[in-house]
């Protein structure tokens, strides 16, 4: 049977390289079109996003200036997850969670909804999530909004569906580049994450829609849409844009710390995404369907612990600086850890629109900067680049990507020399937490929405019920054989007529 699938796998791969091929040979301005216009849609959504939370947040930090913290942060928590609650609820339910499980159910075939409606209730709903003081970050929605887009892009333009497939991909990969800034890295994704594919055709595609999203963003920026101003200067043309400028050095002897220190990364971000994913079962077990209830409860109870810490943790991009910059003790770097570790599970599993990939980075980066100093006290020696490497080996142990994550904290930089070192660390973390779990937190994910949808699905069977209209986020497409048609020269491939793929179930 393995060998079978294998085979049948191939087979399918074959026949969706020959019919991208063949769209680029008899209609290659489609591809140059929707490649364009899907750069462009990512980097617009992802610009916006990261503007929109800055700019709540900003509020929100003027309303600190002003009012107690107990006075502000609870209630913001609570009326932002009824908002954002009662968008996704009514208007898209596919646009709740993280969104890249979304993304990699449509590219294993699942029924899950796309389109522009969903990506435009992702970016409200995420940014009033977010700015209201979810502990989330931006990546998971701008991948989901991404490919959203790129797949209403291929729709339009009549695009075979074995296209829409890799621009979807490319989509996803395209909001990872646009947000961190990260081309490389958004490239890597799509391929080693969600397509899972080297085939040179599909790997032109993607790299050039990452590309384009991140010069896009650039654009964008020097229209005064980014908060960050982009890299992009209106005389001299493109600039390499810095978030930070460590010294950074490289021995042989950090080698043998920072394969240590990925080892410890490793064991703490396998326990992260155990608990992360335990959170989620208790809230779908708790609430169940009740998204509001779980977001407004939620968003109150990570308002009140928020205002029980100090200021630093009123402002989470201030605290991420904080750590990259070395500027934090052993007991802040381990008290971020520990909150954010805690409260981002909460989040998660509350349903928040929004991604993890941001607060791993900043709890890799404080675990690298505790490691730092206890080395450092016991040896005399430390590598310089243990914040970053720590950022990257926690991403790449959660996400069981470890490429990706070496191109996501090398972007924060910008210096090669900083690629070694990290590389290192993300390779270490990555075996260590594949000896307890081959998938990725994200796959882990995509498998328990499909058997909490089987469990809702039997409970309706077994009470009777006729089920109508579908709120959940994946689902499997049930399989019926079509009537075996006469055979017609003039018939098209059957991948290219399939109207239920990527379409409302």
């Amino acid at each position: 049977m393995t060998v079978l699938s294998e085979l049948k796998q191939r087979r399918h791969q074959l026949g969706s390289s020959r019919s991208i091929r063949r769209l680029l040979e008899r209609r290659w301005w489609v591809v140059v079109l929707a490649l364009m216009f899907t750069g462009l849609g990512a980097a617009l959504t992802g610009v916006l996003f990261k503007a929109g939370i800055k700019t709540l947040g900003a509020w929100r930090l003027e309303l600190l200036a002003d009012l107690p913290a107990w006075a502000v942060l609870p209630g913001l928590g609570a009326a932002g997850g009824l908002v954002s609650g009662l968008l996704v609820t009514c208007l898209a339910p596919a646009a709740g969670g993280s969104g890249i499980t979304h993304i990699m159910g449509f590219l294993k075939h699942r029924a899950v909804p796309m389109g522009l409606q969903v990506g435009l209730v992702k970016l409200v709903a995420g940014i009033v999530a977010i700015g209201s003081g979810f502990p989330l970050g931006p990546e998971g929605p701008s991948v989901q909004m991404g490919g959203s887009v790129a797949w209403q892009m291929a729709r339009w333009l009549k695009a075979p569906v074995a296209f829409r497939r890799v621009i979807v991909a490319a989509g996803g990969g395209a909001g990872i580049a646009a947000v961190f800034s990260a081309p490389i890295g958004g490239f890597v994704y799509a391929v080693e994450e969600l397509l899972h594919s080297a085939r040179p055709v599909v790997l032109l595609l993607v790299i050039v829609t990452t590309f384009w999203a991140d010069a896009w963003a650039d654009v964008l920026g020097l229209a005064g849409l980014s908060p960050s101003g982009g890299g992009l200067d209106a005389t001299q043309g493109f600039q390499l844009e810095r978030e930070y400028t460590p010294l950074v050095s490289f021995l042989p002897i950090d080698l043998g710390y920072l394969i240590g220190l990925g080892v410890v990364v490793g064991l703490l971000a396998e326990l992260y995404c155990r608990y992360v994913l335990a959170m989620q079962r208790k809230g779908d077990a708790w609430f169940g369907d009740r998204l509001v209830l779980r977001m407004v409860l939620s968003g109150a109870v990570l308002g009140s612990v928020y205002a029980s810490l100090p200021e630093e943790f009123h402002n989470l991009e201030g605290l991420q600086h904080l750590i990259a910059d070395g500027k934090a003790d052993i007991p802040m770097a381990l008290g971020t850890f520990i909150v954010l570790f805690f409260s981002t599970g909460l989040a998660a599993a509350s349903g928040a629109p929004g991604g993890l990939f941001y607060p791993m980075l900043t709890l890799g980066g404080a675990i690298g900067l505790a490691c730092g100093y206890w080395v450092e006290a016991l040896t005399g020696h430390v590598p310089s680049t243990y914040v970053f490497a720590g950022m990257g080996a926690f991403v790449a142990s959660c996400s069981r990507t470890p490429i990706t994550a070496m191109f996501l904290a090398f972007a924060l930089t910008k210096d090669l020399l900083i690629l070694k070192p990290i590389l290192v660390a993300c390779l270490a973390s990555f075996l260590v937490a594949r000896l307890f779990d081959e998938r990725s937190i994200y796959e882990r994910q995509l498998g328990m929405e499909l058997k909490e949808e089987d469990h809702r699905e039997a409970r309706r069977q077994r009470h009777g019920t006729i089920h109508h209209a579908w709120g959940g986020s994946i689902r499997r497409r049930a399989f019926t054989p079509p009537p075996a048609p006469p055979p017609s020269p003039s018939a098209s491939p059957p991948d290219e007529n399939n109207p239920n793929l990527g379409q409302d179930p």
